[in-house]
């Protein structure tokens, strides 16, 4: 019955079930972890351990394999228990060699864990993967006898002997995938009061045989499931540590690491240091040598080598080119590109706009829309007008152009190169390249004016107290 192991074994995911103790209407293993659904862990350490995938789905069918790229599926029609969701995938699985099968709510598995079952399970039937823990609750317990493994006895059937066991079941085994196929899966009998078919009978039959084995791995901590919120905050912490871990052996600088988050999808450069508060979500990009101030929120931004983002900046679908300055305070929104040695300083927000290199945009400014050349100069308070109330127009600056302080640019309109704007004007009309373009009341200045308005005001101010004393509006 045992045959020639494969190239590549198969990791079989069980992710069909609901999770009715999440109490949420998504699918227990599409519960994000550090930026993945739940199952993608399951998948990314099945690949690394050098399985091929494959996946059992039945609730929110359509986005479990959405949230699977790559991952062959098989649908199982009702949630009928751990056997029959291997039946459904019987046309998955290769007609010889190794089978893996793990629950898609074992996120923190391990693929060094995998790769040691893997490497044990030789010529059995049936390898479970263990563990020993110190208060084992309701988990199954593996029977041994001279240290050979018996079976498993389910705590709700165990005699008290049997119950002070600490070596339990992980719920993850691997199958000698001819022996699976053509003896387990045809003998799996229902299971009273619902009728469900249980692969643990899988190990009883292998232990009937004398080919079962346990492979008794002390990590428990990478093999719990996720049942609950409580145990998905736990797994969340656990994942962010190793992933913090991974950046810290790689060369980035992290300070105060507890107050740091980072996504699994993230990539740092060489030498970034990331201050207290980073947050780094989606698919960041962040190159070598750039400095993240505290506080900071990036999600889908890729930051160019040596750049400096300043404390409190918020950088959404951006992009930032080398050596150029960010905040603090500054906000980035989609379509944001940033040139190299360009500056976005506090206060500033930009959305759909390009600037180029060595650009800068220093105090309190918005940007929608826009284009802005290399070495132009934006001052502080200008906006770009870029909503008629019907549709967005584009503002176009040009290549060291000066905006002076205040300025409204009205779009759809343009900025030649070298052309200067004066403070506080609106522009309505595209200024020529090196022209000059003030729009603003002339200035009036009155001697002696002050004096005279500030009488008033004491005078008006005093006839408003003798008013209040009267009880007068």
């Amino acid at each position: 019955m045992t045959s020639a192991p494969s190239s590549r074994p198969l990791a079989l995911i069980l992710a069909a079930g609901l999770g009715t103790r999440m109490r949420s209407p998504l699918a227990k293993v599409l519960h994000p972890l550090c930026g993945r659904p739940m199952v993608a862990w399951v998948v990314a350490a099945a690949r690394e351990a050098g399985c091929d995938v494959a996946a059992v789905v039945h609730h929110q069918e359509e986005a479990v394999r959405a949230a699977l790229p790559g991952v062959a599926c098989a649908r199982q029609d009702q949630p009928r228990g751990t056997g029959d969701a291997v039946r459904a995938a019987q046309a998955l699985l290769p007609p010889r060699g190794t089978v893996l099968v793990l629950p898609g709510d074992a996120p923190l598995v391990r693929p060094g864990l995998l790769r040691a079952l893997l490497g044990s399970h030789g010529g059995a039937f049936c390898t479970v993967l263990s563990a020993r823990i110190s208060e084992p609750g309701e988990f199954g317990r593996i029977v041994r006898e001279g240290g050979r493994a018996l079976g498993i006895v389910e705590a709700s059937e165990a005699t008290p002997e049997q119950l002070a066991i600490h070596e339990v079941n992980s719920g993850i085994y691997a199958f000698d995938a001819a022996w699976l196929r053509e003896v387990v899966l045809p003998s799996l009998q229902p299971h009273p009061p619902k009728g469900e078919l249980y692969l643990t009978d899988a190990v009883a039959l292998a232990a009937r045989a004398g080919r079962l084995q346990a492979t008794c791995l002390d990590d428990w901590a990478s093999l719990q499931g996720i049942n609950d919120r409580a145990a998905l905050a736990r797994a969340e912490d656990l994942l962010q540590d190793r992933l913090i871990e991974a950046h810290g052996r790689a060369g980035v600088s992290i300070q105060r690491p507890g107050t740091v988050r980072i996504e699994a999808e993230v990539v740092l450069g060489a030498d970034v240091l990331l201050e207290p508060g980073v947050v780094l979500c989606g698919r960041t990009r962040i190159g070598a040598g750039v400095r993240v101030g505290a506080h900071s929120v990036l999600r889908d931004a890729e930051v160019g080598e040596g750049a400096v983002i300043h404390p409190s900046s918020v950088l959404e679908g951006a992009v930032v080119g080398p050596e150029a300055q960010i905040g603090p305070f500054a906000r980035l929104r989609p379509g944001t590109h940033i040139g190299a040695r360009a500056r976005v300083g506090n206060f500033v927000e930009t959305k759909n706009a390009v600037l180029g290199e060595g650009a800068k945009a220093s105090h309190l400014t918005y940007l929608g829309d826009a284009t802005v050349g290399p070495a132009a100069n934006i001052g502080a308070g200008t906006i770009t007008c870029n909503y008629d109330g019907f549709a967005k127009h584009r503002t176009v600056i040009g290549a060291g152009a000066f905006i002076g302080s205040n300025t409204a640019l009205v779009a759809p309109v343009s900025v030649g190169d070298g052309a200067l704007v004066g403070a506080g004007s609106t522009i309505t009309a595209s200024v020529p390249a090196e022209a000059l373009a003030v729009s603003r009341p002339r200035q009036a200045t009155y001697p002696d004016g002050a004096p005279a308005i500030r009488d008033q005001f004491r005078q008006r101010a005093e006839e408003l107290r003798h008013a209040r004393k009267k009880g007068e509006t």
